[in-house]
C-alpha cells in the first residue's frame, strides 16, 4: 500500500515574516503498487494448464517465465480511452504493473510451453510428456 501524505515547508527570514513556502508531497513507498491476477491452476493429462484473469491487458503486455519450479506472469495493464474529452467520476480497476509468482508442485524448466489469450483469459500450457517425475 502507498501512503502519501503533505509536507509545508516554511522559511523565515527571522524578523517572523515569511519569505517563502515549499510544499512536497512525499511518497512512503516510492514504488508503483503491484496487482496479483487470479489463478486457477489444473492437472491436465499431459502437464498443467494455468488460467489468469488478465481482462483488458493486451498479449504481448505479458510475459511468462518459467524457472525449475516457479511460474512468474508480469506485464501491464494500461488504461486505454473509450472516449476522447471525458474524465473520470471513479476508478476501480488497476491500471498499472502486475506480477504473479505461483511455486508448482514439479520442476518445468523443460516443459514445452503455449500460451493463448482467450475471454481476458491468459491459459499458460505446460506439457510435460514422457516426464514421469512432473
Amino acid at each position: 500500500m502507498r501512503a502519501c501524505f503533505f509536507l509545508s515547508l516554511r522559511a523565515s527570514n527571522g524578523i517572523g515574516t515569511m519569505r517563502s513556502s515549499t510544499k512536497i508531497w512525499a511518497f512512503a513507498d516510492d514504488s508503483p503498487t503491484l496487482w496479483r491476477p487470479s489463478a486457477d491452476i489444473y492437472r491436465t493429462r499431459d502437464g498443467w494448464l494455468l488460467k489468469f484473469d488478465l481482462a483488458g491487458v493486451r498479449p504481448e503486455d505479458v510475459m511468462v517465465t518459467v524457472r525449475g519450479r516457479r511460474v512468474s506472469v508480469s506485464g501491464v495493464r494500461r488504461d486505454l480511452m473509450v472516449e476522447e474529452g471525458c474524465s473520470y467520476y471513479s476508478m476501480e480497476i488497476s491500471y498499472n504493473r502486475f506480477e504473479r509468482l505461483i511455486e508448482m508442485p514439479a520442476d518445468l524448466q523443460n516443459a514445452k510451453i503455449t500460451m493463448e489469450a482467450r475471454n481476458g483469459l491468459l491459459l499458460v500450457r505446460m506439457i510435460t510428456e514422457g516426464n514421469e517425475y512432473v
